[in-house]
């Protein structure tokens, strides 16, 4: 029943409710009348008709008066909520498509029709699906038939607008409910191609800031294998003789400065993340014996300690987990003042893999400890924080914790939990 008819049978009720009063009311004046006064009860019987109809006229005139002013306010509200929607709509920095229960356009705003390079004419009533080159349509339909659950889905993804230009997206369903009924979908849809690309070059960035700061030392190291290859050639010369002893020890100087300048060019290499099973053991002893160089050259004595000796096997990409081990050693380096110590420590603890790195540093207060990890918030005095905001979205990509306990003067500990893999991938 919509309002006109609810108003109208409440006017209908209202205008038999008093017709009946009036009935009993005049009825029982009459009757009182006509036993004392027959000339006032012919005169009231003469003028009740009348008396009735102006009573009711003018109730029901300030009646329909105050609804029709209720109405009006309320037609007012409407229309400004509404002129608030459209220019919620129209100046969305975010694209927003309003979907229907088979997916098709009902219309789109104008920052849409930017992004995917056609105008709202050309795309009201198409399917979104045969509009849009969905590189994973399945997961795509697959969102939006959740939604129309009645629960708000965000996902993000990539397609190819009209352009042929690909854009990678973060994408909210928000279903459209009204008075209890599902009409359809809305899409809030942003562009976060160029964010990715900024944090890719942060990432970069980050990264050659890591190689940079450890040039120094990594060269310092590798100069004192190299004066021993220079002695033992210069003594071969002069003999004209080889020891095997000599070689042997000259083959393990070599595989020294391999390891430690591959590790280098390695983090510097610009690759596609690739998750595979790998042992987070041997990665860290490669960046345990790459940064041994800047901590002989500190003072610091730094101690790997596995406790386990079955394998530890997780699902990582091997870059971004050494970088991610070679930015909380680096922190722990900076944070001593010299003649420091450092412990790393591997094991397994209910299905997970465990890596502890502590060190007897300057710690934190309570209050930085809490906002550590933020970008660009950072504890040292020329430091951007953005190391540690890295280290946080590696470990939540590897579906990991990083657990940080501090205390001034005392050193700090930093804690990576992360899954154990699981079958042969």
């Amino acid at each position: 029943m919509n309002q006109s008819h609810k108003i109208a049978g409440k006017v209908a009720i209202i205008y038999i409710i008093i017709g009946v009063l009036w009935i009993f009311v005049s009825d029982y004046f009459s009757m009182t009348q006509a036993k004392s006064d027959v000339e006032t009860y012919a005169m009231f019987q003469h003028s009740k008709g009348w008396a009735f109809i102006c009573i009711t006229g003018i109730f029901l005139y300030f009646l329909i008066r105050y609804w029709t002013e209720k109405m009006l306010r309320s037609q007012q509200e409407f229309n400004l909520k509404d002129e608030q929607y459209q220019s919620l709509f129209k100046h969305n920095p975010d694209c927003v498509i309003e979907l229907n229960l088979e997916g098709n356009v009902v219309s789109i705003n104008p920052e849409a029709e930017k992004l995917l390079g056609q105008q709202s004419d050309n795309l009201t009533g198409k399917n979104c699906n045969h509009l849009i080159k969905w590189n994973d349509e399945e997961k795509t339909t697959a969102y939006f038939e959740h939604s129309l659950q009645g629960e708000a889905v965000k996902f993000e993804t990539t397609f190819q607008n009209m352009r042929d230009e690909k854009r990678i997206i973060r994408v909210t369903f928000l279903p459209i409910i009204v008075q209890g009924e599902m009409l359809g979908v809305y899409a809030i849809v942003r562009d976060i191609t160029e964010v990715r690309r900024e944090e890719e070059l942060m990432v970069l960035s980050e990264k050659l800031s890591v190689i940079g700061h450890l040039a120094a030392a990594v060269a310092h190291e590798i100069r004192n294998p190299l004066t021993s290859l220079k002695g033992f050639v210069q003594l071969m010369d002069m003999t004209k003789e080889v020891d095997p002893l000599h070689t042997d020890i000259m083959l393990k100087e070599i595989d020294r400065i391999n390891i430690i300048s591959s590790e280098l060019l390695i983090l510097g290499k610009k690759q596609d993340i690739a998750f595979r099973r790998i042992d987070l053991a041997d990665s860290v002893q490669q960046v345990f014996t790459l940064m041994k160089a800047e901590t002989n050259l500190n003072n610091i004595e730094m101690v790997l300690k596995v406790k386990t000796a079955e394998p530890i096997h997780i699902m990582a990409d091997p870059i971004e987990l050494k970088q991610l081990i070679i930015n909380i050693l680096k922190n722990s380096i900076e944070a001593i003042a010299d003649n420091g110590e450092i412990d790393i420590s591997l094991q397994i603890i209910n299905g997970e893999a465990v890596v502890s790195i502590s060190d007897n540093g300057s710690g934190m207060a309570p209050e930085r400890l809490e906002r550590i990890g933020e970008p660009f918030y950072s504890t040292k005095e020329k430091g951007t924080g953005i190391g540690l905001a890295i280290c946080r979205k590696i470990v939540h990509r590897l579906d990991g914790e990083l657990h940080f306990e501090s205390m001034v003067n005392e050193g700090t500990t930093v804690t990576i939990r992360i899954p154990l893999a699981t079958g042969q991938e």
